[in-house]
């Protein structure tokens, strides 16, 4: 997926507001300036299209596991990686919104995508582990439809 969309869908998703949106890019000492978020946050067929990096991915989504469970007491904001996939991205978005095993698959199977209990917790394994599996485009996808399914409704 490409990191504009999956900004524009979690904005969506929890119907956040530009300032919001900053607010969550300064819990990470980030300053995002509205013109460069709004440039972001456009489609890229429309003028002043901003492609979105996976640092600065990285950055929002760490923001928001700040803004929604707070930063562990003693530990430091940390470093955005410089190279997102699809799992760590979706790593990242189960730790921000503390879900379960049992919360993700509520979530795919409302936007009518079944997967096993098994092969949702080999996205979650280390790359190199043997039952590790690459998280494709269209879970993630499926995932970020079931969210929204489940927060504003059909």
């Amino acid at each position: 997926m490409i990191n504009n969309d999956i900004l524009r869908r979690i904005r969506f998703v929890f119907d956040y507001k530009n300032a919001k949106m900053i607010k969550i890019f300064a819990k990470v000492k980030h300053e995002m300036e509205l013109d460069t978020l709004l440039d972001l946050l456009k489609k890229e067929a429309e003028e002043g299209y901003k492609p979105c990096n996976d640092k600065t991915l990285c950055l929002f989504l760490d923001g928001l596991i700040i803004e929604k469970r707070g930063l562990k007491e003693g530990a430091e904001i940390p470093e955005p990686v410089s190279q997102l996939n699809n799992n760590l991205i979706f790593k990242k978005l189960r730790v921000a919104l503390e879900l379960r095993e049992d919360d993700i698959l509520s979530a795919l199977a409302l936007a009518d995508f079944n997967m096993s209990k098994s092969e949702l917790g080999a996205l979650f394994r280390k790359p190199g582990h043997k039952h590790f599996k690459e998280c494709g485009d269209q879970v993630l996808r499926n995932f970020l439809t079931g969210l929204s399914i489940q927060h504003r409704g059909k």
